[in-house]
């Protein structure tokens, strides 16, 4: 048992309450009236930088110093473990002592307590595993194999994906049709997810989607259970509910059922995570599943400036699927939006630095300064920029640029087509995408490259002529070093950026993304994109590398100060003085992927995202977009995102470069470069595979490296010599460092004299 709290105390009527404390004082009359409404359903909507934590703490507050509930009869909700220990300390400070045994946490970490203490009932022990991304994959795979199902045409991690929406709608197997799973795994992934599931129970294991999965089989099962906790919890409080997804929407809403004292409070303007299962519709039927419910706005807000809010609240009126409000403040105009239109990606860089510069000698803090980016290949040009002018800088929620994984694996191709003796980056791609070479494989190849003094890439073409490694992973070896022979002759006459488009598609990397169904899979394609932008700006595969070398080492020697990179995403719920917010331009921001899968959803959900990120401001907020981009190693005419054309005009100034338009049609002027009434779709997906190009001929080229000359012959001819793998033989010929054995129990095989030993040394 977690708790002490027997149902006769649960049952006991609450005392009188007590006397309200100071802490009310300080509350606006909506934030007031968010605290004091205690009884019954409210929704608490809680515009961006309106009071919604303090709103929230001073009610839990509230509830425990009016003796209204104990602080075990509460059950609060976060969606992270930082807002839940804020929380924590948050109350503790009203109430002068921190409260104990209270339900205080994430809907997974309040869902696993529940479930340790009822684990019978779904099948389960008490002592349940938890399993993490990587054991999900691995038994995704085995069940893949179990059922003969390709695992290449249908990866684990896209079935898994699969399953995971469903978890996410609150659906078990049993409530799916075969039909449900169209033709994903040849129609039988349903089958699939029963399998995964009964193998789960066997393990005595659950993933993160059974938490509330299991909660709800449990109390629309049993009904005894459901009714403890009905008893049990008296007020639910629920943070970000925007944000929530089918399922937890499904749990709160049966805990609420009895008392009917569910606040949620969130933001509808602010639901932005509909790619990871949130459903905006939760909050905007919160009336109707609750009826009676008290729907109190927060809209005085705290942040920002008159111009900013103005801004926004402009922007995101031309949503649909919203409950509406209007943000606004006590404080005075401050200044207007400005919207700069520049003529490309690498000026707009520029002209933000310039800007930072000269707020900077003004005295504002780098640390009070922000770039926001819709996706994340956007930092690449800023970042450059910024090390070039030695402005210190952070990317926030990621690596920097050239630190991602992506670019990182794309650089080690390069790198060794650039140099064929670079170990480390022929050791990081020699499996990746998975060859078949493992760890046995690399140790032979480490074995042999140590023993003859040569770097690994020669090592492995010694090891193609023997029998050292079975035929198939010897063919697989040497296509690989074939293929980085025959790169690196292109490398004499195709021009930098198409032969790393071309490295990257021919040997699978490129391939191996687009077949990737996590979320972060298509960023990653547009990072390679930006990679080969990038190459573009050099005149050679050399300068690039060293240029990109020159970067890595200034990123180390970053200040303290720094301005602050990162998305859109990732700062919700943070806030600047200073934002600057790039690249609003059609296919860009709005996302075309978004429009594309998701049309007007998708759409909305965009444009509550600029939402997002012009509310981070506090004083000034800048917004730009260009008049081309250099997307993939080609020029693209951008036009101005829509959004740009949404802000009001008494609330933006426009300016541009010197030849170019700027301004939103709502301040009266054309709408940037001519209006985009009907845009354009920009094609973000990764080409195709290029065609070879002409006059560039390999025929007859021969895929052979000479092995060094040893010093000396340590084995002659009639040896006895042995082999960890093929066991006892007797040297037959000797070829350099290759010797041909007879093998007592394998027959004759061709080996590197470094891998045997003398037969007298090995008994």
């Amino acid at each position: 048992m977690y708790d002490d709290d027997p149902l006769s105390r649960m049952d006991a009527a609450p005392p009188p309450p007590a006397r309200p404390a100071a802490y009310l004082d300080g509350l606006n009359p909506s934030q007031r009236a968010a605290v004091e409404a205690l009884d019954g359903p409210v929704l608490v909507l809680a515009g961006a930088g309106t009071g919604k934590t303090r709103v929230l703490t001073t009610r839990l507050a509230h509830l425990l110093m009016t003796r209204r509930a104990a602080p075990f009869q509460i059950l609060a909700v976060t969606f992270t473990n930082k807002a839940a220990r804020e929380m924590r300390e948050r109350v503790a400070a009203l109430v002068g002592v921190e409260p104990e045994g209270w339900w205080l946490g994430t809907f997974h970490a309040l869902a696993a307590r529940i479930l340790r203490r009822h684990a019978e009932l779904v099948g389960l022990k008490s002592n349940f595993t938890i399993l993490d991304t990587d054991d999900q994959i691995r038994l995704v795979k085995q069940l893949l194999e179990a059922d003969n199902i390709d695992a290449k045409k249908w990866p684990p991690r896209q079935i898994l994906g699969v399953i995971e929406r469903w978890k996410d709608r609150g659906l078990t197997p049993d409530r799916l049709s075969e039909s449900d799973g169209g033709d994903v795994a040849g129609g039988r992934v349903v089958a699939l997810y029963r399998a995964y599931q009964d193998r789960l129970r066997t393990l005595n294991a659950c993933d993160f989607g059974d938490l509330l999965l299991h909660n709800l089989t449990i109390f629309q099962s049993h009904a005894d259970v459901l009714a403890e906790y009905h008893r049990k919890f008296r007020y639910i409080l629920v943070d970000e509910y925007q944000d929530t997804n089918v399922a937890q929407y499904l749990w709160l809403r049966i805990l609420a059922q009895a008392s009917k004292n569910i606040c949620c409070v969130g933001d509808e303007d602010q639901s932005i995570y509909a790619w990871r299962g949130a459903e905006i519709g939760n909050i905007l039927r919160f009336e109707a599943d609750f009826p009676g419910a008290a729907v109190i706005k927060l809209e005085q807000n705290y942040r920002s400036t008159g111009n900013i809010l103005a801004a926004a609240s402009g922007l995101i009126a031309n949503n649909k699927g919203r409950l509406g409000k209007t943000l606004w403040t006590s404080a005075d105009g401050g200044e207007p939006v400005r919207v700069k239109a520049v003529w490309d990606g690498e000026e707009e860089a520029r002209w933000a630095a310039d800007e930072i510069e000269a707020l900077q000698r003004k005295g504002v803090s780098l640390g009070s300064m922000a770039v926001l980016v819709r996706a994340g290949f956007q930092t690449r040009e800023f970042e450059e920029r910024f090390i070039t002018l030695g402005l210190p800088y952070k990317v926030i929620g990621g690596p920097r640029f050239y630190e991602r994984q992506e670019i990182r694996d794309a650089m080690a191709y390069l790198r060794v087509v650039h140099q064929p003796d670079d170990d480390l980056a022929f050791e990081r791609i020699i499996n990746v995408p998975k060859r078949g070479i493992g760890p046995a494989a690399l140790q032979t190849l480490y074995q042999t490259a140590r023993f003859r003094g040569t770097p690994l890439a020669e090592a492995g073409w010694a090891l193609t002529e023997t029998d050292e490694l079975k035929p198939k992973l010897r063919n697989t070896l040497r296509s690989l070093l074939q293929d980085f022979h025959r790169w690196r002759a292109l490398a004499q006459t195709a021009p930098h950026t198409d032969l790393a488009r071309m490295v990257l598609d021919e040997s699978g990397y490129t391939r191996m993304w687009q077949e990737d169904k996590t979320p972060e899979a298509p960023g990653r394609l547009e990072n390679l994109k930006e990679l080969i932008t990038a190459m573009a700006e050099f005149e050679n595969l050399g300068g690039f590398l060293e240029h990109v070398a020159l970067v890595m080492e200034n990123a180390e020697a970053a200040g303290v100060d720094q301005v602050t990179l990162m998305t859109l995403h990732g700062a919700k719920g943070l806030e600047f003085d200073i934002v600057f917010l790039p690249g609003w331009e059609e296919g860009v921001f709005p996302n075309q992927r978004a429009l594309d899968e998701t049309g007007i959803a998708g759409l909305e959900e965009e444009r509550r995202l600029a939402y997002v990120g012009l509310t981070r401001a506090r004083k000034r907020a800048y917004v730009s977009h260009a008049a081309n981009r250099r997307l993939y190693g080609n020029w693209v005419s951008a036009i101005p995102s829509r959004f740009i054309d949404e802000l009001p005009g008494d609330a933006v100034e426009a300016e541009a470069q010197s030849g170019l338009f700027a301004g939103a049609s709502g301040a009266g002027g054309q709408a940037g470069f001519g209006g985009f009434r009907e845009s354009p779709r920009f094609d973000f997906r990764a080409p195709q595979r290029q065609a070879p190009m002409r006059g560039v001929t390999l025929e007859g080229t021969a895929y052979h490296v000479e092995a060094r000359p040893r010093p000396d012959a340590p084995y002659a001819k009639g040896a006895r010599v042995f082999h960890q793998k093929f066991g006892y033989g007797t040297v037959v010929a000797i070829e350099q460092d290759k010797l041909s054995i007879d093998f007592d129990q394998s027959g004759n095989k061709k080996v590197m004299d470094s891998f045997v030993m003398p037969a007298e040394k090995a008994g």
